[in-house]
């Protein structure tokens, strides 16, 4: 992967005349990959009365320009100011935001999230949070020295399947939980998109099991309301890579170091720009191949190419401080794309599944019907009491990006009176902390070869028990 380009700039100025004088609360944004549209689109299509961007950050001036012009031009929104990177903190002063969200690299979550914690202002980050143990220390300090919040934007929480997983385990139909399973299947266009990007070096996102596996640890830690106490963990590269793609007999998909450019024909692994069910093929091309020569980063590398630094296919044990077991397993080269989990108490058995479509970043599903997008598939809960007979439960099909996560979310960040969540899943700091530790653990035992005791990286409020004694973001009482 091609290093990224450090380039300092000045910011342009904004035409800020048909700034709304009914926003209440001002986001900036570091940060303006492919990403960072689940942030922005809401405010300046949902929220124009409740919240304003008043600035985009970015690494590449190029990026940050597109994002201006695509909210100009979709959502008729004002200008705003674009800074480069190197003047983030120019850019705090500058703008004077109350939110800072962060959708940047995972290795620089912390730098933007310490900084602007320190200017006086709120974080809402992507996850994962950050990517290892110093880092994460160093967050939790700010926090604590500065008294702000950081929110960690886990969507996969609001999702109508997960939550009423979350809401059926909380009845206490199968008693105490003494044993989780949960098989993540990753399909070979979105599983192998991982091994195109930055992702593909550990050092940049702490691999798939900090970076994707956030997500699944954290559903976890949330639907048992308990808190994760060690670790043991196994993985390897088996699939993606050079010397995977040569021994199997597939020398031929190695021959081009990236996709664009070349012929790429009868390669099942070839990327298109475009192809990624965003709202048209200049998206991308805005995004990534028009910055390339600006940062230095090639978005569609070979999946197939040496240097790739993290695994597809891993296990992971885990203890939790309730005494309840986590067999875990992610696989990035399937067929097929969801999970399975199932829940084993002293009154029986939950068995839950989601089937999922080939990309989980498209918000609208203009490009696959319904049935195939996203989270939208097919969903199974049931229930398997002892000594009665097990029966199903119906889960609402939700619409939009996560299955119908993404826009409850949207709310709880963006709306001046959002809802109360009678659920809890709002997450701040220490269990954003509490789910990736779980894949700082695992990186660190597939190293070393022995268990990893969390507290030994992060002593994470060792008196507390459950998740839910950690903290989360409160809503707002509605507005009467």
């Amino acid at each position: 992967m091609n290093t990224l380009i450090q380039q300092p700039r000045s910011p342009e100025p904004a035409t800020t005349s048909d700034r709304s004088a009914k926003a209440t609360r001002r986001f900036a944004y570091v940060g303006t990959g492919g990403r960072v549209k689940m942030f922005l689109d809401p405010v300046a299509e949902s929220y124009r009365e409740e919240a304003e961007i008043v600035a985009l950050c970015d690494l590449s001036l190029t990026r940050a320009r597109f994002h201006n012009r695509r909210l100009q031009e979709r959502f008729g929104y004002h200008p705003v100011p674009v800074y480069h990177s190197s003047d983030f903190g120019k850019m705090l002063q500058e703008t004077t935001p109350d939110e800072v969200v962060v959708c940047t690299i995972d290795r620089e979550h912390d730098r933007y999230i310490i900084e602007a914690l320190e200017a006086g202002c709120d974080v809402v980050t992507e996850k994962p949070m950050t990517i290892d143990a110093e880092r994460c220390r160093r967050i939790l300090d700010a926090v604590e020295r500065t008294g702000r919040t950081v929110r960690v934007a886990f969507n996969y929480r609001w999702a109508p399947g997960a939550t009423k997983v979350k809401e059926i385990l909380a009845s206490g139909v199968i008693g105490r939980i003494r044993q989780v399973t949960m098989e993540y299947f990753l399909n070979t266009s979105h599983g192998a998109d991982y091994f195109r990007r930055w992702h593909a070096n550990k050092s940049d996102s702490g691999g798939l099991l900090v970076h994707k596996s956030t997500h699944h640890f954290d559903l976890i830690n949330w639907w048992i309301d308990s808190i994760p106490e060690s670790v043991f963990a196994r993985g390897g590269l088996c699939f993606y890579g050079y010397d995977n793609a040569v021994a199997r007999g597939d020398a031929a998909l190695t021959r081009y170091p990236r996709y664009f450019g070349h012929d790429t024909k009868g390669d099942p692994f070839a990327y298109t720009y475009g192809d990624s069910m965003v709202e048209d093929s200049t998206y991308e091309e805005g995004l990534y191949l028009q910055a390339e020569a600006e940062t230095g980063y090639v978005r569609d590398q070979n999946v197939f190419r040496k240097g790739i630094s993290i695994e597809d296919v891993m296990n992971v044990m885990v203890r939790y401080r309730s005494g309840a077991l986590l067999n875990y397993t992610l696989n990035a080269f399937s067929p097929q794309e969801g999970y399975r989990v199932t829940f084993s108490g002293d009154g029986g058995r939950i068995e839950y599944e989601e089937d999922h479509g080939a990309h989980i970043l498209d918000a609208e599903g203009r490009r696959v019907p319904v049935n195939e997008h996203s989270h939208g598939g097919p969903h199974r809960l049931r229930v398997f009491p002892h000594f009665r007979p097990s029966y199903s439960i119906p889960v609402s099909a939700g619409t939009g990006g996560h299955g119908g996560g993404d826009c409850l979310l949207q709310e709880q960040i963006f709306a001046a009176h959002p809802p109360i969540d009678p659920f809890g899943r709002s997450a701040g700091h220490l269990q954003g902390t509490a789910s990736i530790l779980v894949g700082i653990a695992a990186n660190r035992s597939m190293e070393h070869g022995g268990e990893v005791i969390i507290r030994d990286l992060v002593d994470l409020t060792p008196c507390a028990l459950r998740l839910s004694e950690l903290d989360t973001v409160q809503s707002e009482t509605p507005a009467s």
